[in-house]
């Protein structure tokens, strides 16, 4: 039974729409990853935007809990059902059905479509829920509901707002199979199985803990599908059931060590992780050091651990690839689509983690032999900082040892980059959560957006807010505020394309578009009032300034992917983009810094394509269609069944919102300004073009005028070649200056050994000691001499009892250095001139007490 299948059908029997899995980075900036069904109707259930015409929905939703509140990382592989990535079935009423239905699809769907037995099933209810209880009696024997209190069947958004009881649906795994004393319902044993989460949103809590009843109550539910898995399959470990099955078979036959008892965790760990490592780069996540790239990270790097403790020694989950897209690829059809990315980017990260593991691995077995109770903090950071384990591997590999780390001392030396991570991934879209944008949307619904055709309008002023989104009738002169238009030709930020700026005009005065951006659906623009007063319901021009420059830059980013693709190879995926009217970044995935002749030929590719002057098109597609076109979509993107397709020529197909040029020709001259590393496995290219293209030239120009003014030469090549001639000449000459200045050198016979130990002003002390090692039979010298605020030692010893390496290593000290080298020749460096004489002292005391 394809019991995702059933669960979808089953519902949109009773009316549900089916929603596709929203992105696992959701658009909450209080969220690190989507880790419930309901995390993409939340603005519904807080009121935040009006209910949908279609008020019942049904999906199945990936999540991921491996960060941040809600993290389940260190318990994977070490109980039957705890996994960083899981599907979640769930079905949602938006003030529509309650309890009544939702305790009724429920049990239809367990007792008939997934046919569980009765006598198998128990329930739970919230101690106060008279209502529930009366309605189960309906389908399940009163012995079998039980009642407990808020800790276990009562949920709540947040300390205030939407809230209420819960029921769970608990099945019964028999007595003869777990019957330890935590075995009982409300236990904390593996014999009751709790598989669905009915949760009826009926209470709006205030501010003082007072429960108000909503108005119109809604439905939440949850069920993990790798639990029903199990139970279907009558295994009583979500590992041993077909979600899980063929990875760890896939495993074991890439493995020389034999599974066991003893190391099936680690198996089962490496199975859980490569789901959430695939989905996560699916979705456009990629390895980081801070925020949710970093979770990536910290995931595959104890999948590599396990495998190193299975004999792993060189990158191998991308062998699991193949196995986990014949799995979940019929569901999930990017994974194949972008599968050979995939592989690419786990090989990558495999192999730099593999180039640290066993030094890192020797640090913590060392410092393991000297810990009693307490591991390190300082060990556990530099095994973080230098040899790339996250601490909760640290602490993984200590949990076996009945071992600890030191925190606060990793704390300590982690502080500035913690901060740093979390900085990263918090967000900026907190007004997301701010203003009036439900009431907004039920008086004047979304709002049209005309700029791909109009670049002018005359438009109604619909809605005014002030900064903090809260509605006004009037922005007076030199305010600051929002504006809302009946039909608006700024384009909104998205995509990679900066918003648009421009201008509201009415008889002759002027309100001044700084920025647009789009929030609940509505396109809303930041506007600076200069000399008049804007009304609601006032009729303006709406004027767009910047709308060719962006468009010339979104274009030709275009162009670049495809021209990256033909230099690179097809697995280049984009990875960012930015594009306003000054400048264009690409950000893209690749494992190397681009060659010269590689940037070369990218950058004359796509002004060959300019040249062309190919025609651009734009057109409505069903997204199936538009990917048997091949068209490229942009990762971790959400796209409806109708997505916009824009294409140029021969060269370039690819979903996108954004504005563009109609010909290549209007986009002018490409350059390349820099390519640079964004982090690991992510290069950066950023270019100019159009306007910003001839101010480049003319820079460049004016720059070159310059180059030849100061050489003196119209041919700028052969004048530099000539200074660095000249340049290289005065050193030698220098060079021969200070050789042949005779510094005069104290000069001791001590037992028959010419001992010669003084600081040089000039020359080349090497040289002094090389000279003076050939030049004598036995001889012991050490030489000192400062030089840009640093002191130089070296030392050179001939047919003597002193060694020059424990001779410098005894005096560097004390100016502030350290060095060493062979029995007869050593060197060193300090950072204390002022300890020279010191140090000449000490070195003729050493030589005369060991020689």
């Amino acid at each position: 039974m394809n019991i995702r299948k059933e669960f979808l059908d089953f519902f949109a029997s009773k009316g549900h729409e089916i929603i596709p899995s929203a992105p696992l980075v959701p658009d909450d900036a209080t969220l690190l990853f989507t880790n419930a069904g309901m995390v993409q109707f939340k603005d519904i259930f807080t009121g935040a935007i009006p209910t949908p015409k279609i008020p019942r929905a049904t999906s199945c939703q990936l999540c991921v809990r491996a960060g941040g509140k809600h993290n389940d990382l260190e318990n994977v592989g070490y109980t039957a059902r705890h996994h960083t990535l899981f599907e979640m079935l769930g079905n949602f009423s938006f003030g529509d059905y309650f309890k009544e239905d939702a305790i009724a699809y429920a049990w239809e769907f367990i007792t008939k479509n997934l046919e569980l037995p009765v006598e198998k099933l128990w329930v739970t209810i919230h101690d106060d829920d008279d209502e529930a209880y009366e309605l189960w009696k309906k389908h399940i024997s009163e012995d079998r509901i039980m009642r407990f209190g808020d800790k276990d069947n009562f949920w709540s958004m947040g300390d205030t707002g939407a809230c209420g009881p819960c029921s769970e649906i608990f099945y019964d795994q028999g007595v003869e199979n777990f019957n330890g004393p935590e075995d009982k319902m409300g236990g904390e044993g593996d014999r009751f199985l709790e598989i669905w989460n009915l949760v009826f949103m009926q209470y709006d809590r205030a501010a003082d803990g007072t429960l108000n009843p909503l108005p119109k109550p809604s439905i939440d539910t949850g069920m993990g599908l790798e639990r029903v898995i199990a139970i279907k399959e009558g295994v009583f470990n979500n590992f041993d059931s077909s979600a899980f099955a063929p990875l760890i078979d896939k495993l074991k036959s890439m493995s020389t060590t034999k599974c066991d008892e003893k190391n099936i965790g680690s198996f089962r760990v490496i199975a859980d992780h490569v789901r959430t490592v695939v989905f996560m780069l699916s979705q456009g996540i990629l390895f980081d050091k801070v925020g949710r790239g970093y979770v990536l990270r910290r995931i595959l790097r104890r999948a590599v651990r396990h495998g190193y403790l299975l004999g792993f020694r060189v990158a191998f989950m991308g062998e699991l690839v193949d196995t986990l897209c014949n799995m979940m690829g019929n569901a999930y059809p990017d994974l194949n689509e972008k599968k050979d990315y995939i592989k690419e980017q786990i090989e990558l990260e495999e192999e730099r983690f593999f180039k640290t593991i066993t030094s890192g691995m020797e640090l913590f077995n060392a410092e393991l032999e000297n810990t009693k109770e307490v591991f390190s903090g300082e060990i556990a950071f530099t095994l973080y900082d230098t040899h790339g384990f996250p601490l909760d591997l640290t602490e993984d590999m200590l949990k076996d040892k009945g071992l600890k780390v030191d925190i606060d001392t990793f704390e300590a030396c982690m502080d500035e980059q913690k901060t740093k991570a979390k900085a990263a991934w918090k967000g900026s879209g907190d007004e997301l959560n701010e203003g009036e944008f439900k009431e907004l949307l039920d008086k004047i619904g979304i709002n049209k957006f005309i700029g791909y055709d109009h670049i002018r309008s005359t438009s109604t002023i619909v809605a005014l807010l002030d900064e903090n989104f809260k509605q006004i009738d009037t922005l007076e002169e030199k305010q600051t505020g929002w504006v809302i238009l009946d039909k608006t030709p700024f384009y909104a930020t998205s995509g990679g394309q900066e918003g648009d700026v421009g201008a509201l005009e009415n008889d002759q005065h002027i309100a001044i578009i700084e920025e647009t951006k789009k929030l609940h659906g509505l396109n809303i623009s930041k506007v600076k009032v200069e000399n008049l007063t804007l009304k609601v319901g006032e009729i303006v021009s709406a004027v767009v300034v910047n709308r060719g420059e962006v468009a010339k830059h979104h274009s030709a980013t275009h162009l670049l992917q495809s021209a990256l693709k033909m230099v690179l190879g097809d697995t280049v995926s984009q990875a960012g983009s930015l594009n306003d009217d000054k400048r264009l970044r690409f950000d893209f995935t690749y494992p190397k810094a681009m060659t010269n002749e590689q940037l070369e030929e990218v950058e004359d590719l796509v002004n060959s394509m300019i040249a062309r002057g190919l025609k651009g098109s734009v057109e409505e597609l069903a997204i199936e269609e538009a990917k048997n076109k091949g068209a490229i979509a942009m990762f971790g993107e959400k796209y409806g069944d109708m997505v916009r397709v824009v294409e140029f020529g021969d060269v370039s197909v690819e979903f996108c919102g954004g504005t563009h040029v109609q010909n290549t020709a209007e986009i002018g001259s490409f350059y390349i300004v820099k390519e640079s590393g964004v982090s690991a496995g992510v290069r950066r290219i950023e270019a100019v073009v159009g306007l910003s293209a001839i101010s480049y030239t003319k820079d460049a120009l004016k720059k070159i005028a310059q180059v030849e003014n100061e050489v003196k030469n119209k041919d700028i090549i052969q004048g530099i070649t000539k200074l660095k001639e000249q340049i290289k000449q005065l050193k030698n000459e220098i060079k021969e200056v200070h050789e042949n200045v005779a510094t005069p050198l104290n000069e001791l016979d001590i037992n028959g050994v010419k001992v010669v130990v003084d600081i040089v002003p000039q020359g080349d002390i090497k040289k002094l000691v090389d000279d003076m090692k050939n030049g004598n039979d036995k001889v012991a010298t050490l030489l000192l001499q400062e030089k840009d605020g640093k002191v130089l030692l070296v030392a050179g010893v001939k047919d003597t009892t002193i060694k020059a390496g424990d001779w410098i290593k005894a005096i560097a000290p004390i100016v502030g250095g350290g060095g060493g080298g062979r029995p007869d020749f050593a060197q060193a460096g300090g950072k204390d001139p002022s300890k020279i004489e010191e140090a000449k002292t000490a070195a003729l005391k050493y030589l005369k007490n060991n020689i």
